[in-house]
């Protein structure tokens, strides 16, 4: 599934009617009118501006234009957030002891953290449309969402990223015995 497509449902699903009215309103020089009466749902004008090329993966300016026009920056930051996904590798500014003992802390995490690792990850940090999206690029597969969201994480933090912060997000999740193994590990391999 398209995450820019996931991203515009989430954005359509937070609209109200009377923000749907507003941005019908600000797209009356772009669709005629008659179309834009029969507009029932934020879905039904993205798609409409998806087929008129209005707005576009790489193309969110007028999407933006539009969310700071009815005020709502929550959905500013989302788009900011989805924009920013996926640039740069953090990774190779970390030190290599760090970031062998995060690879470890990983495969620790990934093989002992199951359905609970949403709770991890938004402690971590990492917002609900990050994860959303990572959710629809790897649907079935558990390890691979976390591993994803890990790396996210990673990427994020950059330099800053540090395993103590991974263990402490444990045990605050009250995953006591996943952080006890990833300190297990590290330990082995220091040895």
């Amino acid at each position: 599934m398209d995450p820019f497509l996931c991203l515009l449902h989430s954005l359509s699903g937070s609209l109200s009617d009377s923000e749907l009215s507003a941005l019908k309103f600000l797209c009356l020089s772009k669709i005629g009118k008659r179309k834009l009466a029969s507009i029932k749902t934020g879905l039904e004008l993205f798609t409409i501006l998806l087929e008129q090329r209005e707005i576009e993966r790489e193309k969110v300016d007028f999407l933006q234009l539009m969310m700071k026009t009815i005020k709502r920056e929550d959905l500013i930051k989302q788009l900011q957030e989805f924009i920013e996904g996926g640039q740069g590798n953090v990774v190779n500014h970390l030190d290599e002891k760090e970031k062998r003992q995060q690879n470890v802390a990983f495969e620790v995490i990934c093989d002992n953290v199951g359905k609970n690792w949403k709770m991890l990850v938004r402690r971590l940090g990492i917002s609900d449309t990050k994860i959303d999206r990572i959710l629809t690029a790897n649907p079935y597969n558990l390890q691979e969402q976390l591993m994803q969201s890990l790396r996210e994480w990673q990427k994020w933090k950059g330099k800053e990223a540090k395993v103590a912060d991974l263990i402490k997000a444990l045990r605050d999740c009250k995953m006591n015995l996943v952080a006890d193994k990833v300190e297990h590990e590290l330990l082995q391999q220091e040895d």
